[in-house]
């Protein structure tokens, strides 16, 4: 009781000491500024100048601020350009006036970007992004989170990184389908906060996991993080908002003597700093746990001082005090006190009114925000056409010169244009041939047969393709086909094995050419096991659908292979030889489902998969072959 006596004496001892010495701060900036008025230091002095009055006046922090900006352009201090426009961005943003702060900040983002002042860059982006989510713009909040994300770890600022972590966790925590992705940037948030010991971040970061755990129903993992939360908010102001959280989970548990002790002690922690808001949410998780252990009498006590405490605040029309009606309603109805639950239900039924008018509106001010940014954006953009226009009237002089820069300007166009058609023409080569072919082409004309020692040869095949073609069109055939294809080639890229062809319904690739590749058969091993789950998946689907569907065959065989382009027209990049007609045979010989390698192959890729040896099977024109089934890759 003591303690809690002489608080306001410490506040405003504190409070006293705290203006005295932001008094001889400022004092001393402006002392600085006496000695040179026309320097970087000035602008820095002027831009603390502004942080200083913004507890102050947030008239004079402008005043400073722009006056930093405008000397910062005078003397092209670019560093001092960008958090001039922060400093003035910042008092908007306090003033309330957020369209002029995000255009500010939108203007010192592009001053930090143009000079790659990645530690600026970061908090814009950051800054911008708070503005956004606090106007209920999450997509565009997202945006700048992750593009500030981006370059805070660019610059590896692991405080900025934990910080855009958490901010991006707190957008997908509105929705209960992306609780998932919010726990996982939470969770980043946690770790990155832990290991610089920010004990601010690692207290939200634990509340807010135990949060989400507990809209998730998963309960004992809630508490496990709100435990720790609450560890480090002891003697923290913040502590009752954990405690309240704790207090929920308990309920949600049915375990409501612990519910209760952990509300209570919220209650008592905020009660202690004025925390009004805390202490009436505390009342209200108490209450609750009454109402759910049907202690109605016990319960109605405690509503009705939570909604005093809710009404002084002047939360007279929030979710709270909904649901404080909703109890009282339902607890008054439990002591068959019918005229009181009546009453609650109707103050209930007004409440609801008002929170819903208060949704519209703030769907509205999220519209009415962004028509305001559109409109300040069409008036920057007319006052640059007005003066663009001036310019040109003042530059009249200069026809003569800008008539050579027309001239000037469509020699270069016409240089451009035939700079794109040259690219264009690459990279149809390119699509055609592999690059080291198409260059010495272009060079030379021709281009030589080269011998490749170890290659890997897939090819497929579908089953069920006359089937098809009697069931499809001849259009709907080749979308067919033209869409497995597609995926075949998005697949093969990426372990960077060269298409050489398709026949038909058969498709052709080769591993370990045109660059030479060690790994060419386990490469090709995985493709063509990406390969085949794709196959199945589309089966699945056409089934479920009642439409024809494909089965495939795969092959591989591994061994040497001249490659090279055929013809004088129509260039095909293409390969021979026997590990080709092997390879083949191996799809051929194959079945659906399956893939089918040979001994050669299989001797390359035996430590990274399992198969089954199929015995010496006779292929067509090649005698009796080993081959087995590749049942499954191992994940070591």
């Amino acid at each position: 009781m003591f303690l809690r006596n002489i608080l306001p004496f410490v506040i405003l001892l504190f409070a006293v000491n705290y203006a005295v010495a932001q008094n001889k701060e400022i004092d001393s900036l402006k002392n600085t500024l006496a000695v040179d008025e026309h320097d970087s230091t000035v602008v820095d002095v002027l831009i603390e100048l502004s942080a200083q009055y913004r507890g102050i006046s947030l008239d004079t922090a402008l005043v400073y601020a722009k006056k930093a900006k405008n000397l910062a352009d005078e003397i092209k201090y670019p560093k001092g350009q960008g958090y001039a426009l922060k400093a003035i961005g910042l008092a908007y943003n306090m003033k309330g006036d957020y369209v002029e702060a995000l255009r500010f900040w939108k203007d010192a983002l592009q001053v930090f970007e143009k000079h790659d002042i990645k530690v600026g860059t970061a908090n814009m982006l950051n800054n911008i992004g708070v503005i956004y989510y606090n106007k209920s713009d999450e997509q565009n909040a997202l945006d700048y989170y992750l593009r500030s994300l981006k370059v805070s770890e660019e610059i590896k600022d692991t405080l900025r990184i934990a910080t855009a972590y958490a901010n991006l966790g707190g957008v997908y925590s509105n929705k209960a389908t992306t609780y998932d992705k919010s726990l996982q940037y939470h969770k980043k948030a946690l770790a990155l906060s832990e290991a610089i010991h920010d004990s601010v971040l690692i207290g939200s970061s634990n509340a807010n996991i135990g949060e989400i755990l507990l809209n998730q129903n998963k309960l004992d993992s809630a508490i496990t993080y709100l435990m720790q939360g609450r560890k480090v908010y002891v003697g923290s102001a913040d502590l009752p908002y954990i405690l309240n959280i704790i207090g929920k989970v308990y309920r949600a548990k049915k375990q409501f003597y612990q519910a209760i002790t952990f509300h209570q002690q919220a209650y008592d922690t905020a009660a202690f700093h004025d925390a009004r808001l805390d202490m009436a949410q505390a009342l209200l998780g108490i209450a609750e746990s009454y109402k759910e252990a049907n202690d109605a009498p016990a319960a109605i006590d405690v509503y009705l001082k939570a909604q005093v405490l809710f009404e002084e605040i002047g939360l007279d029309e929030s979710y709270d005090l909904k649901t404080v009606y909703e109890g009282l309603s339902a607890c008054y109805m439990k002591q068959k006190n019918y005229q009181k639950a009546m009453e609650y239900h109707t103050k209930l039924l007004e409440v609801k009114d008002k929170i819903y008018n208060i949704e519209v509106d703030k769907s509205l001010s999220t519209k009415l925000f962004a028509y305001e940014i559109d409109k300040k954006q069409n008036e920057i953009n007319l006052q640059q056409s007005v003066i663009s226009r001036q310019n040109l009237v003042r530059n009249g002089l200069l026809g003569g010169m800008l008539i050579v820069l027309l001239f000037a300007s469509v020699f270069f166009i016409q240089r451009n244009k035939i700079g794109k058609e040259k690219k264009r023409s690459d990279a149809l080569l390119l699509n055609i041939l592999p690059e080291e072919t198409a260059e010495e082409l272009k060079q030379t004309g021709t281009a030589k047969a080269k011998s490749f020692d170890e290659v890997t040869v897939l090819f497929t095949d579908f089953k069920n393709f006359t089937r098809m073609s009697e069931e499809l069109t001849a259009q709907e055939l080749v979308n067919e086909i033209h869409y497995c294809y597609c995926a075949f080639d998005d697949i093969i890229s990426q372990y960077d094995i060269e298409k050489i062809k398709t026949i038909g319904d058969s498709y052709m690739c080769a591993s370990g050419l045109p660059m030479e590749n060690p790994h060419h058969a386990v490469e090709m091993l995985k493709a063509a096991f990406e390969i085949r789950e794709f196959i199945d998946k589309e089966k699945a689907k056409r089934i479920a659908d009642n439409k024809p569907y494909f089965e495939i065959r795969i092959g591989l065989n591994s061994g040497p292979v001249v490659a090279g382009i055929v013809g004088n027209k129509k260039f095909a990049y293409d390969i021979w030889g026997d590990a080709v007609n092997i390879a083949s045979r191996m799809e051929s010989s194959g079945e659906p489902g399956k893939i089918n390698v040979s001994g050669a192959t299989c001797e390359l890729v035996k430590d990274h998969c399992i198969s089954t040896y199929r015995g010496k099977i006779e292929a067509k024109n090649k005698g009796a072959i080993d081959m087995y089934f590749v049942e499954r890759l191992e994940t070591a």
